[in-house]
């Protein structure tokens, strides 16, 4: 059952890492893990379609490989890539899963975490729609709290010191979740 807009609860997973109230549409863009990865990493991505705007079918549509280049000027340079991520947050709370936990999704492109590159491998993903300098919502960051403690329960590798951003994985290359995003905030709600 899909969790409700900002309802408060606990977040699990089941088999293969899908998490109990989690909207499930799986993306075709993952794979399989290298044998033997130890999972111990949690990427904190933004993401808005078109840049700036929020709501709509768009990133639904490019996680799934189907945005229309059309449909927007912007879509015409980002609609043959296939990318995902395991993990999307609305801005309304809504929580909405593309791969399973146990899968590698395709979010974090070239990029290195502790001298180790290829950060999918061994990394969980999740998209908060969003932009760098917009303020995220407060059911974002309740809901991404209860998510990650719920990875963490599957993967207590990842540790909270090892729950951080694009930008610190692919630095140069990408700035998200950007200077809105409240750490110290998410770092209180993790303590509680």
């Amino acid at each position: 059952m899909p969790m409700a807009r900002g309802e408060e609860g606990s977040v699990s997973s089941n088999a293969g890492g899908w998490l109990v109230g989690a909207q499930a549409r799986p993306s075709p863009n993952q794979d399989v893990r290298p044998p033997g990865t130890v999972v111990d990493l949690l990427v904190i991505h933004n993401i808005s379609l078109p840049p700036g705007e929020f709501g709509g079918p768009w990133i639904d549509d490019l996680f799934l490989n189907r945005l229309d280049p059309a449909a927007h000027p912007y879509f015409r340079d980002i609609a043959a890539l296939r990318v995902s991520a395991h993990l999307l947050i609305r801005r309304d709370g809504d929580l909405i899963q593309y791969v399973g936990l146990e899968g590698r999704a395709w979010h974090a492109g070239v990029s290195s975490f502790a001298g180790r590159s290829a950060c999918n491998d061994f990394s969980i993903g999740i998209e908060l729609e969003g932009a760098d300098t917009i303020p995220y919502m407060e059911v974002q960051y309740r809901v991404l709290a209860r998510t990650i403690r719920a990875i963490q329960t599957q993967f207590p590798a990842i540790t909270d010191a090892r729950v951080v951003g694009h930008a610190d994985i692919a630095p140069g290359r990408k700035t998200d979740p950007g200077p809105a995003f409240d750490w110290a905030g998410l770092r209180r709600r993790l303590e509680t």
